[in-house]
């Protein structure tokens, strides 16, 4: 099953760049319901803009996925720390490939009521194309 993750244009495009190998997450995704995961570009972007592989997703306190993680983060200390505050575990999906789409996808047109997720939603079969 595919995942639609709402993601800030500015870390979108930083995966989409390459700059940065792993999303972070507050709450855990279970890697083995997961197809691929598209990246719906928040405001004011507003379109799905890429389709992405993962590999491992991975559960750690914040301070020691901050040393796993820091060099392919994409975000600065302040930001991580921030996103974690009052967090005891946190969860970093590991990107593997990115496939920008060539037209991205307008989901309010694609998806009937279409809401951004707070977090991520699992998509329906068929649903983007």
């Amino acid at each position: 099953m595919d995942v639609l993750l709402s993601i800030k244009p500015k870390y979108a495009n930083k995966i989409i760049d390459g700059e940065k190998k792993f999303e972070f997450r507050k709450i855990k995704l279970d890697k083995r319901k997961i197809g691929h995961i598209y990246i719906y570009s928040t405001s004011p972007v507003k379109k799905i803009i890429a389709k992405i592989a993962i590999g491992d997703i991975i559960e750690d306190s914040p301070e020691r996925l901050w040393k796993r993680c820091e060099k392919h983060s994409g975000i600065s200390k302040e930001e991580f720390f921030s996103y974690y505050a009052e967090k005891e575990v946190g969860f970093a999906i590991t990107i593997k490939k990115v496939e920008p789409l060539d037209v991205p996808i307008d989901p309010y047109v694609k998806i009937e009521n279409f809401t951004p997720p707070q977090s991520y939603y699992y998509l329906k079969d068929g649903s983007l194309f």
